[in-house]
């Protein structure tokens, strides 16, 4: 089977070796961007119904249900090796549904990969859209434990990447910001399964080299074929407690058009696609 086969498989069937024949290693930015695919671009779009739970420092709960809508900004006319080989702008909408404090409440990322991103959350108590501004992309995510960044992911050429150490089972890489003053970590090591290219587990470091803020996939499932993080957490030992995330009801190739993701939407949810 040829290496463009292999791909075209990989786009409609969530296979995970795309960058590399059967046999050959693969370089550093090889692995980092099978794990962009794998973690953030399967199939042309997704979906999911998330219940997110957060645990505070005195084993206090308070739960999140949101949809989320993810679209690749693919062009028109892209064949199935452009769709498997995309890394690039992608759309995310995401309305929450409980409880009362966030129901209505609407988040839209527009994801670009050489400008900063657009971010704008719609709070229906005030019937305001607000931008989210760069700076406040590793804030936290709706009080969780998540930042926003988190919900889109990070562009690949903001962070160098490096190889510590590989094992049967993972690549285990170290990732350090291009703009150190951006962002609240010095470094991170990130665990990628070597079949599936899904990331793991990613240690946050700060400028003393301690580790603060622990991200793990909990649990995967294969959806269509594709193997998909069902649940995952995120701990921070300078504010304590946890938040974790289990999706259900995901879905790939589920058709969402692009005009969803504007702010008209963000007034007026596309009930369809959020069911």
């Amino acid at each position: 089977m040829t290496l463009i086969s292999k791909m075209i498989l990989a786009a409609a069937f969530g296979l995970c070796a795309l960058t590399a024949f059967a046999g050959e290693e693969l370089t550093v930015d090889q692995i980092v961007d099978n794990a962009l695919r794998a973690n953030y671009y399967r199939g042309t779009d997704g979906r999911a119904k998330v219940t997110m739970t957060i645990t505070d420092n005195q084993n206090r709960t308070r739960t999140r249900e949101f949809v989320i809508l993810r679209r690749n900004d693919l062009p028109a006319n892209a064949s199935a090796e452009d769709a498997a080989a995309f890394i690039g702008d992608q759309k995310f909408y995401v309305y929450f549904s409980k409880p009362a404090d966030v129901r209505k409440m609407a988040f839209m990322v527009w994801k670009h990969t050489a400008t900063d991103d657009g971010r704008w959350l719609y709070l229906p108590a005030l019937d305001l859209v607000k931008r989210i501004a760069s700076s406040e992309k590793r804030t936290s995510f709706v009080g969780s434990h998540f930042f926003y960044e988190d919900v889109s992911g990070r562009n690949k050429d903001e962070d160098t990447h490096e190889m510590v150490e590989t094992s049967d089972n993972y690549y285990v890489l170290k990732n350090t910001p291009t703009k150190p003053d951006q962002v609240e970590f010095a470094w991170n090591k990130m665990w990628i399964h070597r079949k599936t290219f899904l990331v793991t587990q990613v240690d946050y470091y700060d400028r003393n080299n301690e580790s603060y803020r622990q991200y793990k996939a909990l649990k995967v499932e294969t959806v269509q074929d594709i193997p998909t993080v069902t649940k995952a957490s995120m701990s921070d030992s300078r504010i304590g407690g946890n938040t974790v995330i289990d999706y259900a009801d995901v879905r790939y190739n589920a058709g969402l058009p692009d005009d969803i993701y504007t702010e008209r939407y963000l007034r007026n949810p596309p009930n369809e696609y959020l069911k």
